[in-house]
């Protein structure tokens, strides 16, 4: 199979801007695109190809058909024809809401789906934006209910300075969001479920106050001050460096300023490469593919060996 490319799947939202288009190249027609999904089977948002022979074929479908060549055996073991990754890029002209995701297990319960754990590289940033990520000290559920009740929620809340490389692993149960004038990648388990515990009071084009989650958040959020979020890695160019290491997905960090082969015959799973800067092709034994800055590619599981040819790309590579 081929490496595969996928038309984005594009969203508006209140806090959305233009940064797809402008920095990214995404073809959206309006300031307000906030999102665009880039590898994705949630259910009424399904990956559709884009090149090749399979264009017009959706993901779902090459995985119903296809499910251990295309995902890995131990994929399939653990997921099934579940494609457990969605891959986003996130532009925030606005603050985002204040949110957190449940884990596994509460959300297997309440909603029949798997939690979302989540990862964000940052790929352009304002000057003094910034990021919400957990809470500046230990809190009590009761101390979190009151500053509900109070509107003081901001008043806990922990704020991160982001520049372009800047990396964060948000892990279920964290309260968190994206600052205004942040874009990044996201990479999350297959999962929409999200708590919204604050929303800055703003109305949608409606005008009504969008949705809030307080008591379902009350049992999901970890109150705990924690400083585990921001990822250390190392940039050594020309090399593969670990980033996030975790049950859900595996990240690394590809700094290329020449061609890099790669021999993943004993790497049982799918591949997905993130450019973030710069352009490459990428070859594998059934054809070859070429993505810029802001496209996403996917490499099947029963590929052997894969080069990835550039004279200058920054890519994020992502396993599970």
């Amino acid at each position: 199979m081929y490496p595969l490319k996928f038309k984005p799947i594009l969203k508006e939202r209140l806090w959305g801007g233009t940064k797809l288009k402008t920095v990214l190249g995404k073809p959206i027609e309006n300031d307000i695109t906030g999102e665009s999904w880039e590898l994705s089977t949630v259910k009424g948002d399904v990956s559709i190809i884009a090149n090749g022979e399979l264009e017009g074929r959706s993901l779902q479908d090459l995985i119903n058909e296809n499910a251990t060549s295309l995902l890995g055996e131990s994929v399939v073991n653990r997921f099934g024809t579940d494609f457990p990754i969605l891959i986003k890029f996130i532009d925030a002209k606005k603050d985002l809401s204040i949110q957190l995701h449940p884990n596994d297990a509460l959300a297997k319960e309440r909603h029949n789906s798997f939690g979302k754990t989540e990862m964000w590289y940052v790929m352009d940033a304002d000057e003094d934006a910034n990021l919400i990520v957990g809470f500046n000290k230990d809190v009590t559920k009761e101390e979190y209910a009151e500053s509900i009740e109070n509107n003081t929620l901001l008043d806990l809340l922990n704020y991160e300075p982001v520049k372009e490389g800047d990396t964060f692993f948000i892990n279920t149960g964290k309260i968190h969001a994206i600052g205004a004038g942040v874009l990044l990648a996201e990479i999350q388990q297959t999962s929409d479920i999200t708590y919204r515990v604050f929303d800055f009071n703003r109305k949608d084009k409606n005008g009504n106050l969008r949705e809030l989650h307080t008591e379902q958040a009350l049992d999901a959020i970890d109150y705990t001050k924690k400083n585990d979020f921001k990822v250390d890695y190392s940039a050594v160019d020309n090399a593969v460096n670990t980033m996030v290491d975790c049950p859900y997905f595996n990240t690394n960090y590809l700094n290329l300023s020449e061609d890099l082969a790669q021999d993943v015959s004993a790497r049982d799973s799918f591949t997905i490469y993130m450019c973030v800067g710069g352009s490459l092709e990428i070859q594998n034994e059934f054809g070859s593919a070429t993505i810029q800055k802001g496209e996403t590619i996917l490499v099947a599981a029963n590929c052997k060996n894969i080069i990835l040819k550039t004279k200058g790309a920054k890519i994020l590579e992502v396993t599970i």
